[in-house]
């Protein structure tokens, strides 16, 4: 009687499907492509290459942006959305987009602060590499080597999250929104672990509802959910997901290489329709609405559910 073998490979998949259905294998992906199976020298191959390459990707891009942030004109920030574009393809990481972005040509001038949940340094290249922007960023960023000077090129807005320096930030962030940058703002406060959207904190959002146009127009908000739906090319799941997830103590060198070593990265971005914020009665109100958005969004995705971009109007 002839013994069907079943490959090491296989077994794992199915006990891993069973502890959780959300990783189940789609169709046609290969579960070799998630397990690492394939040996850890590759695994370690893999990481060099990827961080060299992000490496060789950066020097002379610092050197280019330092000129162009000199100069009039759209170049710099043209160049910074295809810098971090380039960081994400080179870690191995696809971006998908849904929906549409909102900018000052659809808005009738008008700049857009875009407002997203944040559960890694990872939202940094997804969000930057689709998305004419400058960052929100906390001010610990100014004392990471390399990092602070990346931040600085890409013109990013500090905030220290103390309420003794919000007026300033929110001075800081109008300024920025009346000369016609669009901002990416990340309202948690923090980053989370992925599985869910913390609340909002309304004080982030104080420059929401602030005149940036010569009609005393506010800015335009656009929601937006992010999610990491795929490893290995299969569906994340709760066991999965914390690969992408940067938060607490997290040394990001050591989480890089944990990330690095996988193929089949995927990333969605949902962009839900944009807001006027002048509909809202105030930035509470504002805060809770568009964290709603946002929550629910990011659950449809993680959900592996098709999602659309969601309509939102004030009350």
């Amino acid at each position: 009687m002839e013994v069907m073998q079943v490959s090491p490979v296989r077994l794992k998949a199915k006990r891993v499907a069973l502890i959780d259905p959300a990783l189940a294998p789609a169709e046609g992906a290969v579960w070799s492509d998630f397990l690492p199976e394939t040996g850890a020298a590759m695994g370690d191959l893999r990481v060099i290459r990827r961080g060299l390459a992000v490496a060789l990707w950066t020097l002379p891009g610092l050197l280019a942006q330092s000129l162009l942030i000199r100069l009039p004109g759209r170049a710099k920030i043209i160049f910074a959305r295809r810098y971090w574009a380039g960081v994400a393809a080179l870690i191995g990481l696809q971006v998908r987009l849904v929906g549409r972005p909102a900018t000052p040509a659809s808005t009738g001038g008008r700049p857009v602060l875009f407002v997203s949940n944040h559960s890694s340094w990872l939202d940094i290249p997804v969000l930057g590499g689709r998305l004419e922007a400058c960052f929100v960023s906390k001010d610990d960023v100014t004392g990471w080597p390399v990092v602070s000077l990346i931040a600085r090129l890409g013109r990013t807005v500090y905030v220290r999250r103390r309420r003794a320096s919000v007026e300033r930030e929110r001075d800081d962030m109008q300024a920025r929104l009346r000369g016609g940058d669009n901002l990416i703002l990340f309202p948690e406060g923090t980053t989370s672990d992925g599985s869910r959207v913390m609340p909002f904190r309304s004080a982030f959002l104080s420059a929401a509802l602030l005149p940036v146009t010569p009609g005393g127009l506010p800015p335009i908000v656009q929601p937006v959910s992010v999610v990491y739906d795929r490893l290995g090319g299969l569906p994340t799941g709760r066991h999965s997901r914390p690969v992408f997830a940067w938060y607490g103590a997290m040394e990001m060198g050591s989480h890089f290489w944990r990330l690095a070593r996988h193929r089949g990265l995927r990333a969605t971005i949902l962009l839900h329709a944009p807001i006027d914020p002048a509909a809202f009665a105030d930035r509470k109100a504002l805060s809770r609405a568009v964290w709603r958005v946002v929550a629910d969004g990011a659950a449809t995705l993680r959900q592996n559910r098709a999602a659309e971009p969601t309509t939102l109007t004030g009350r």
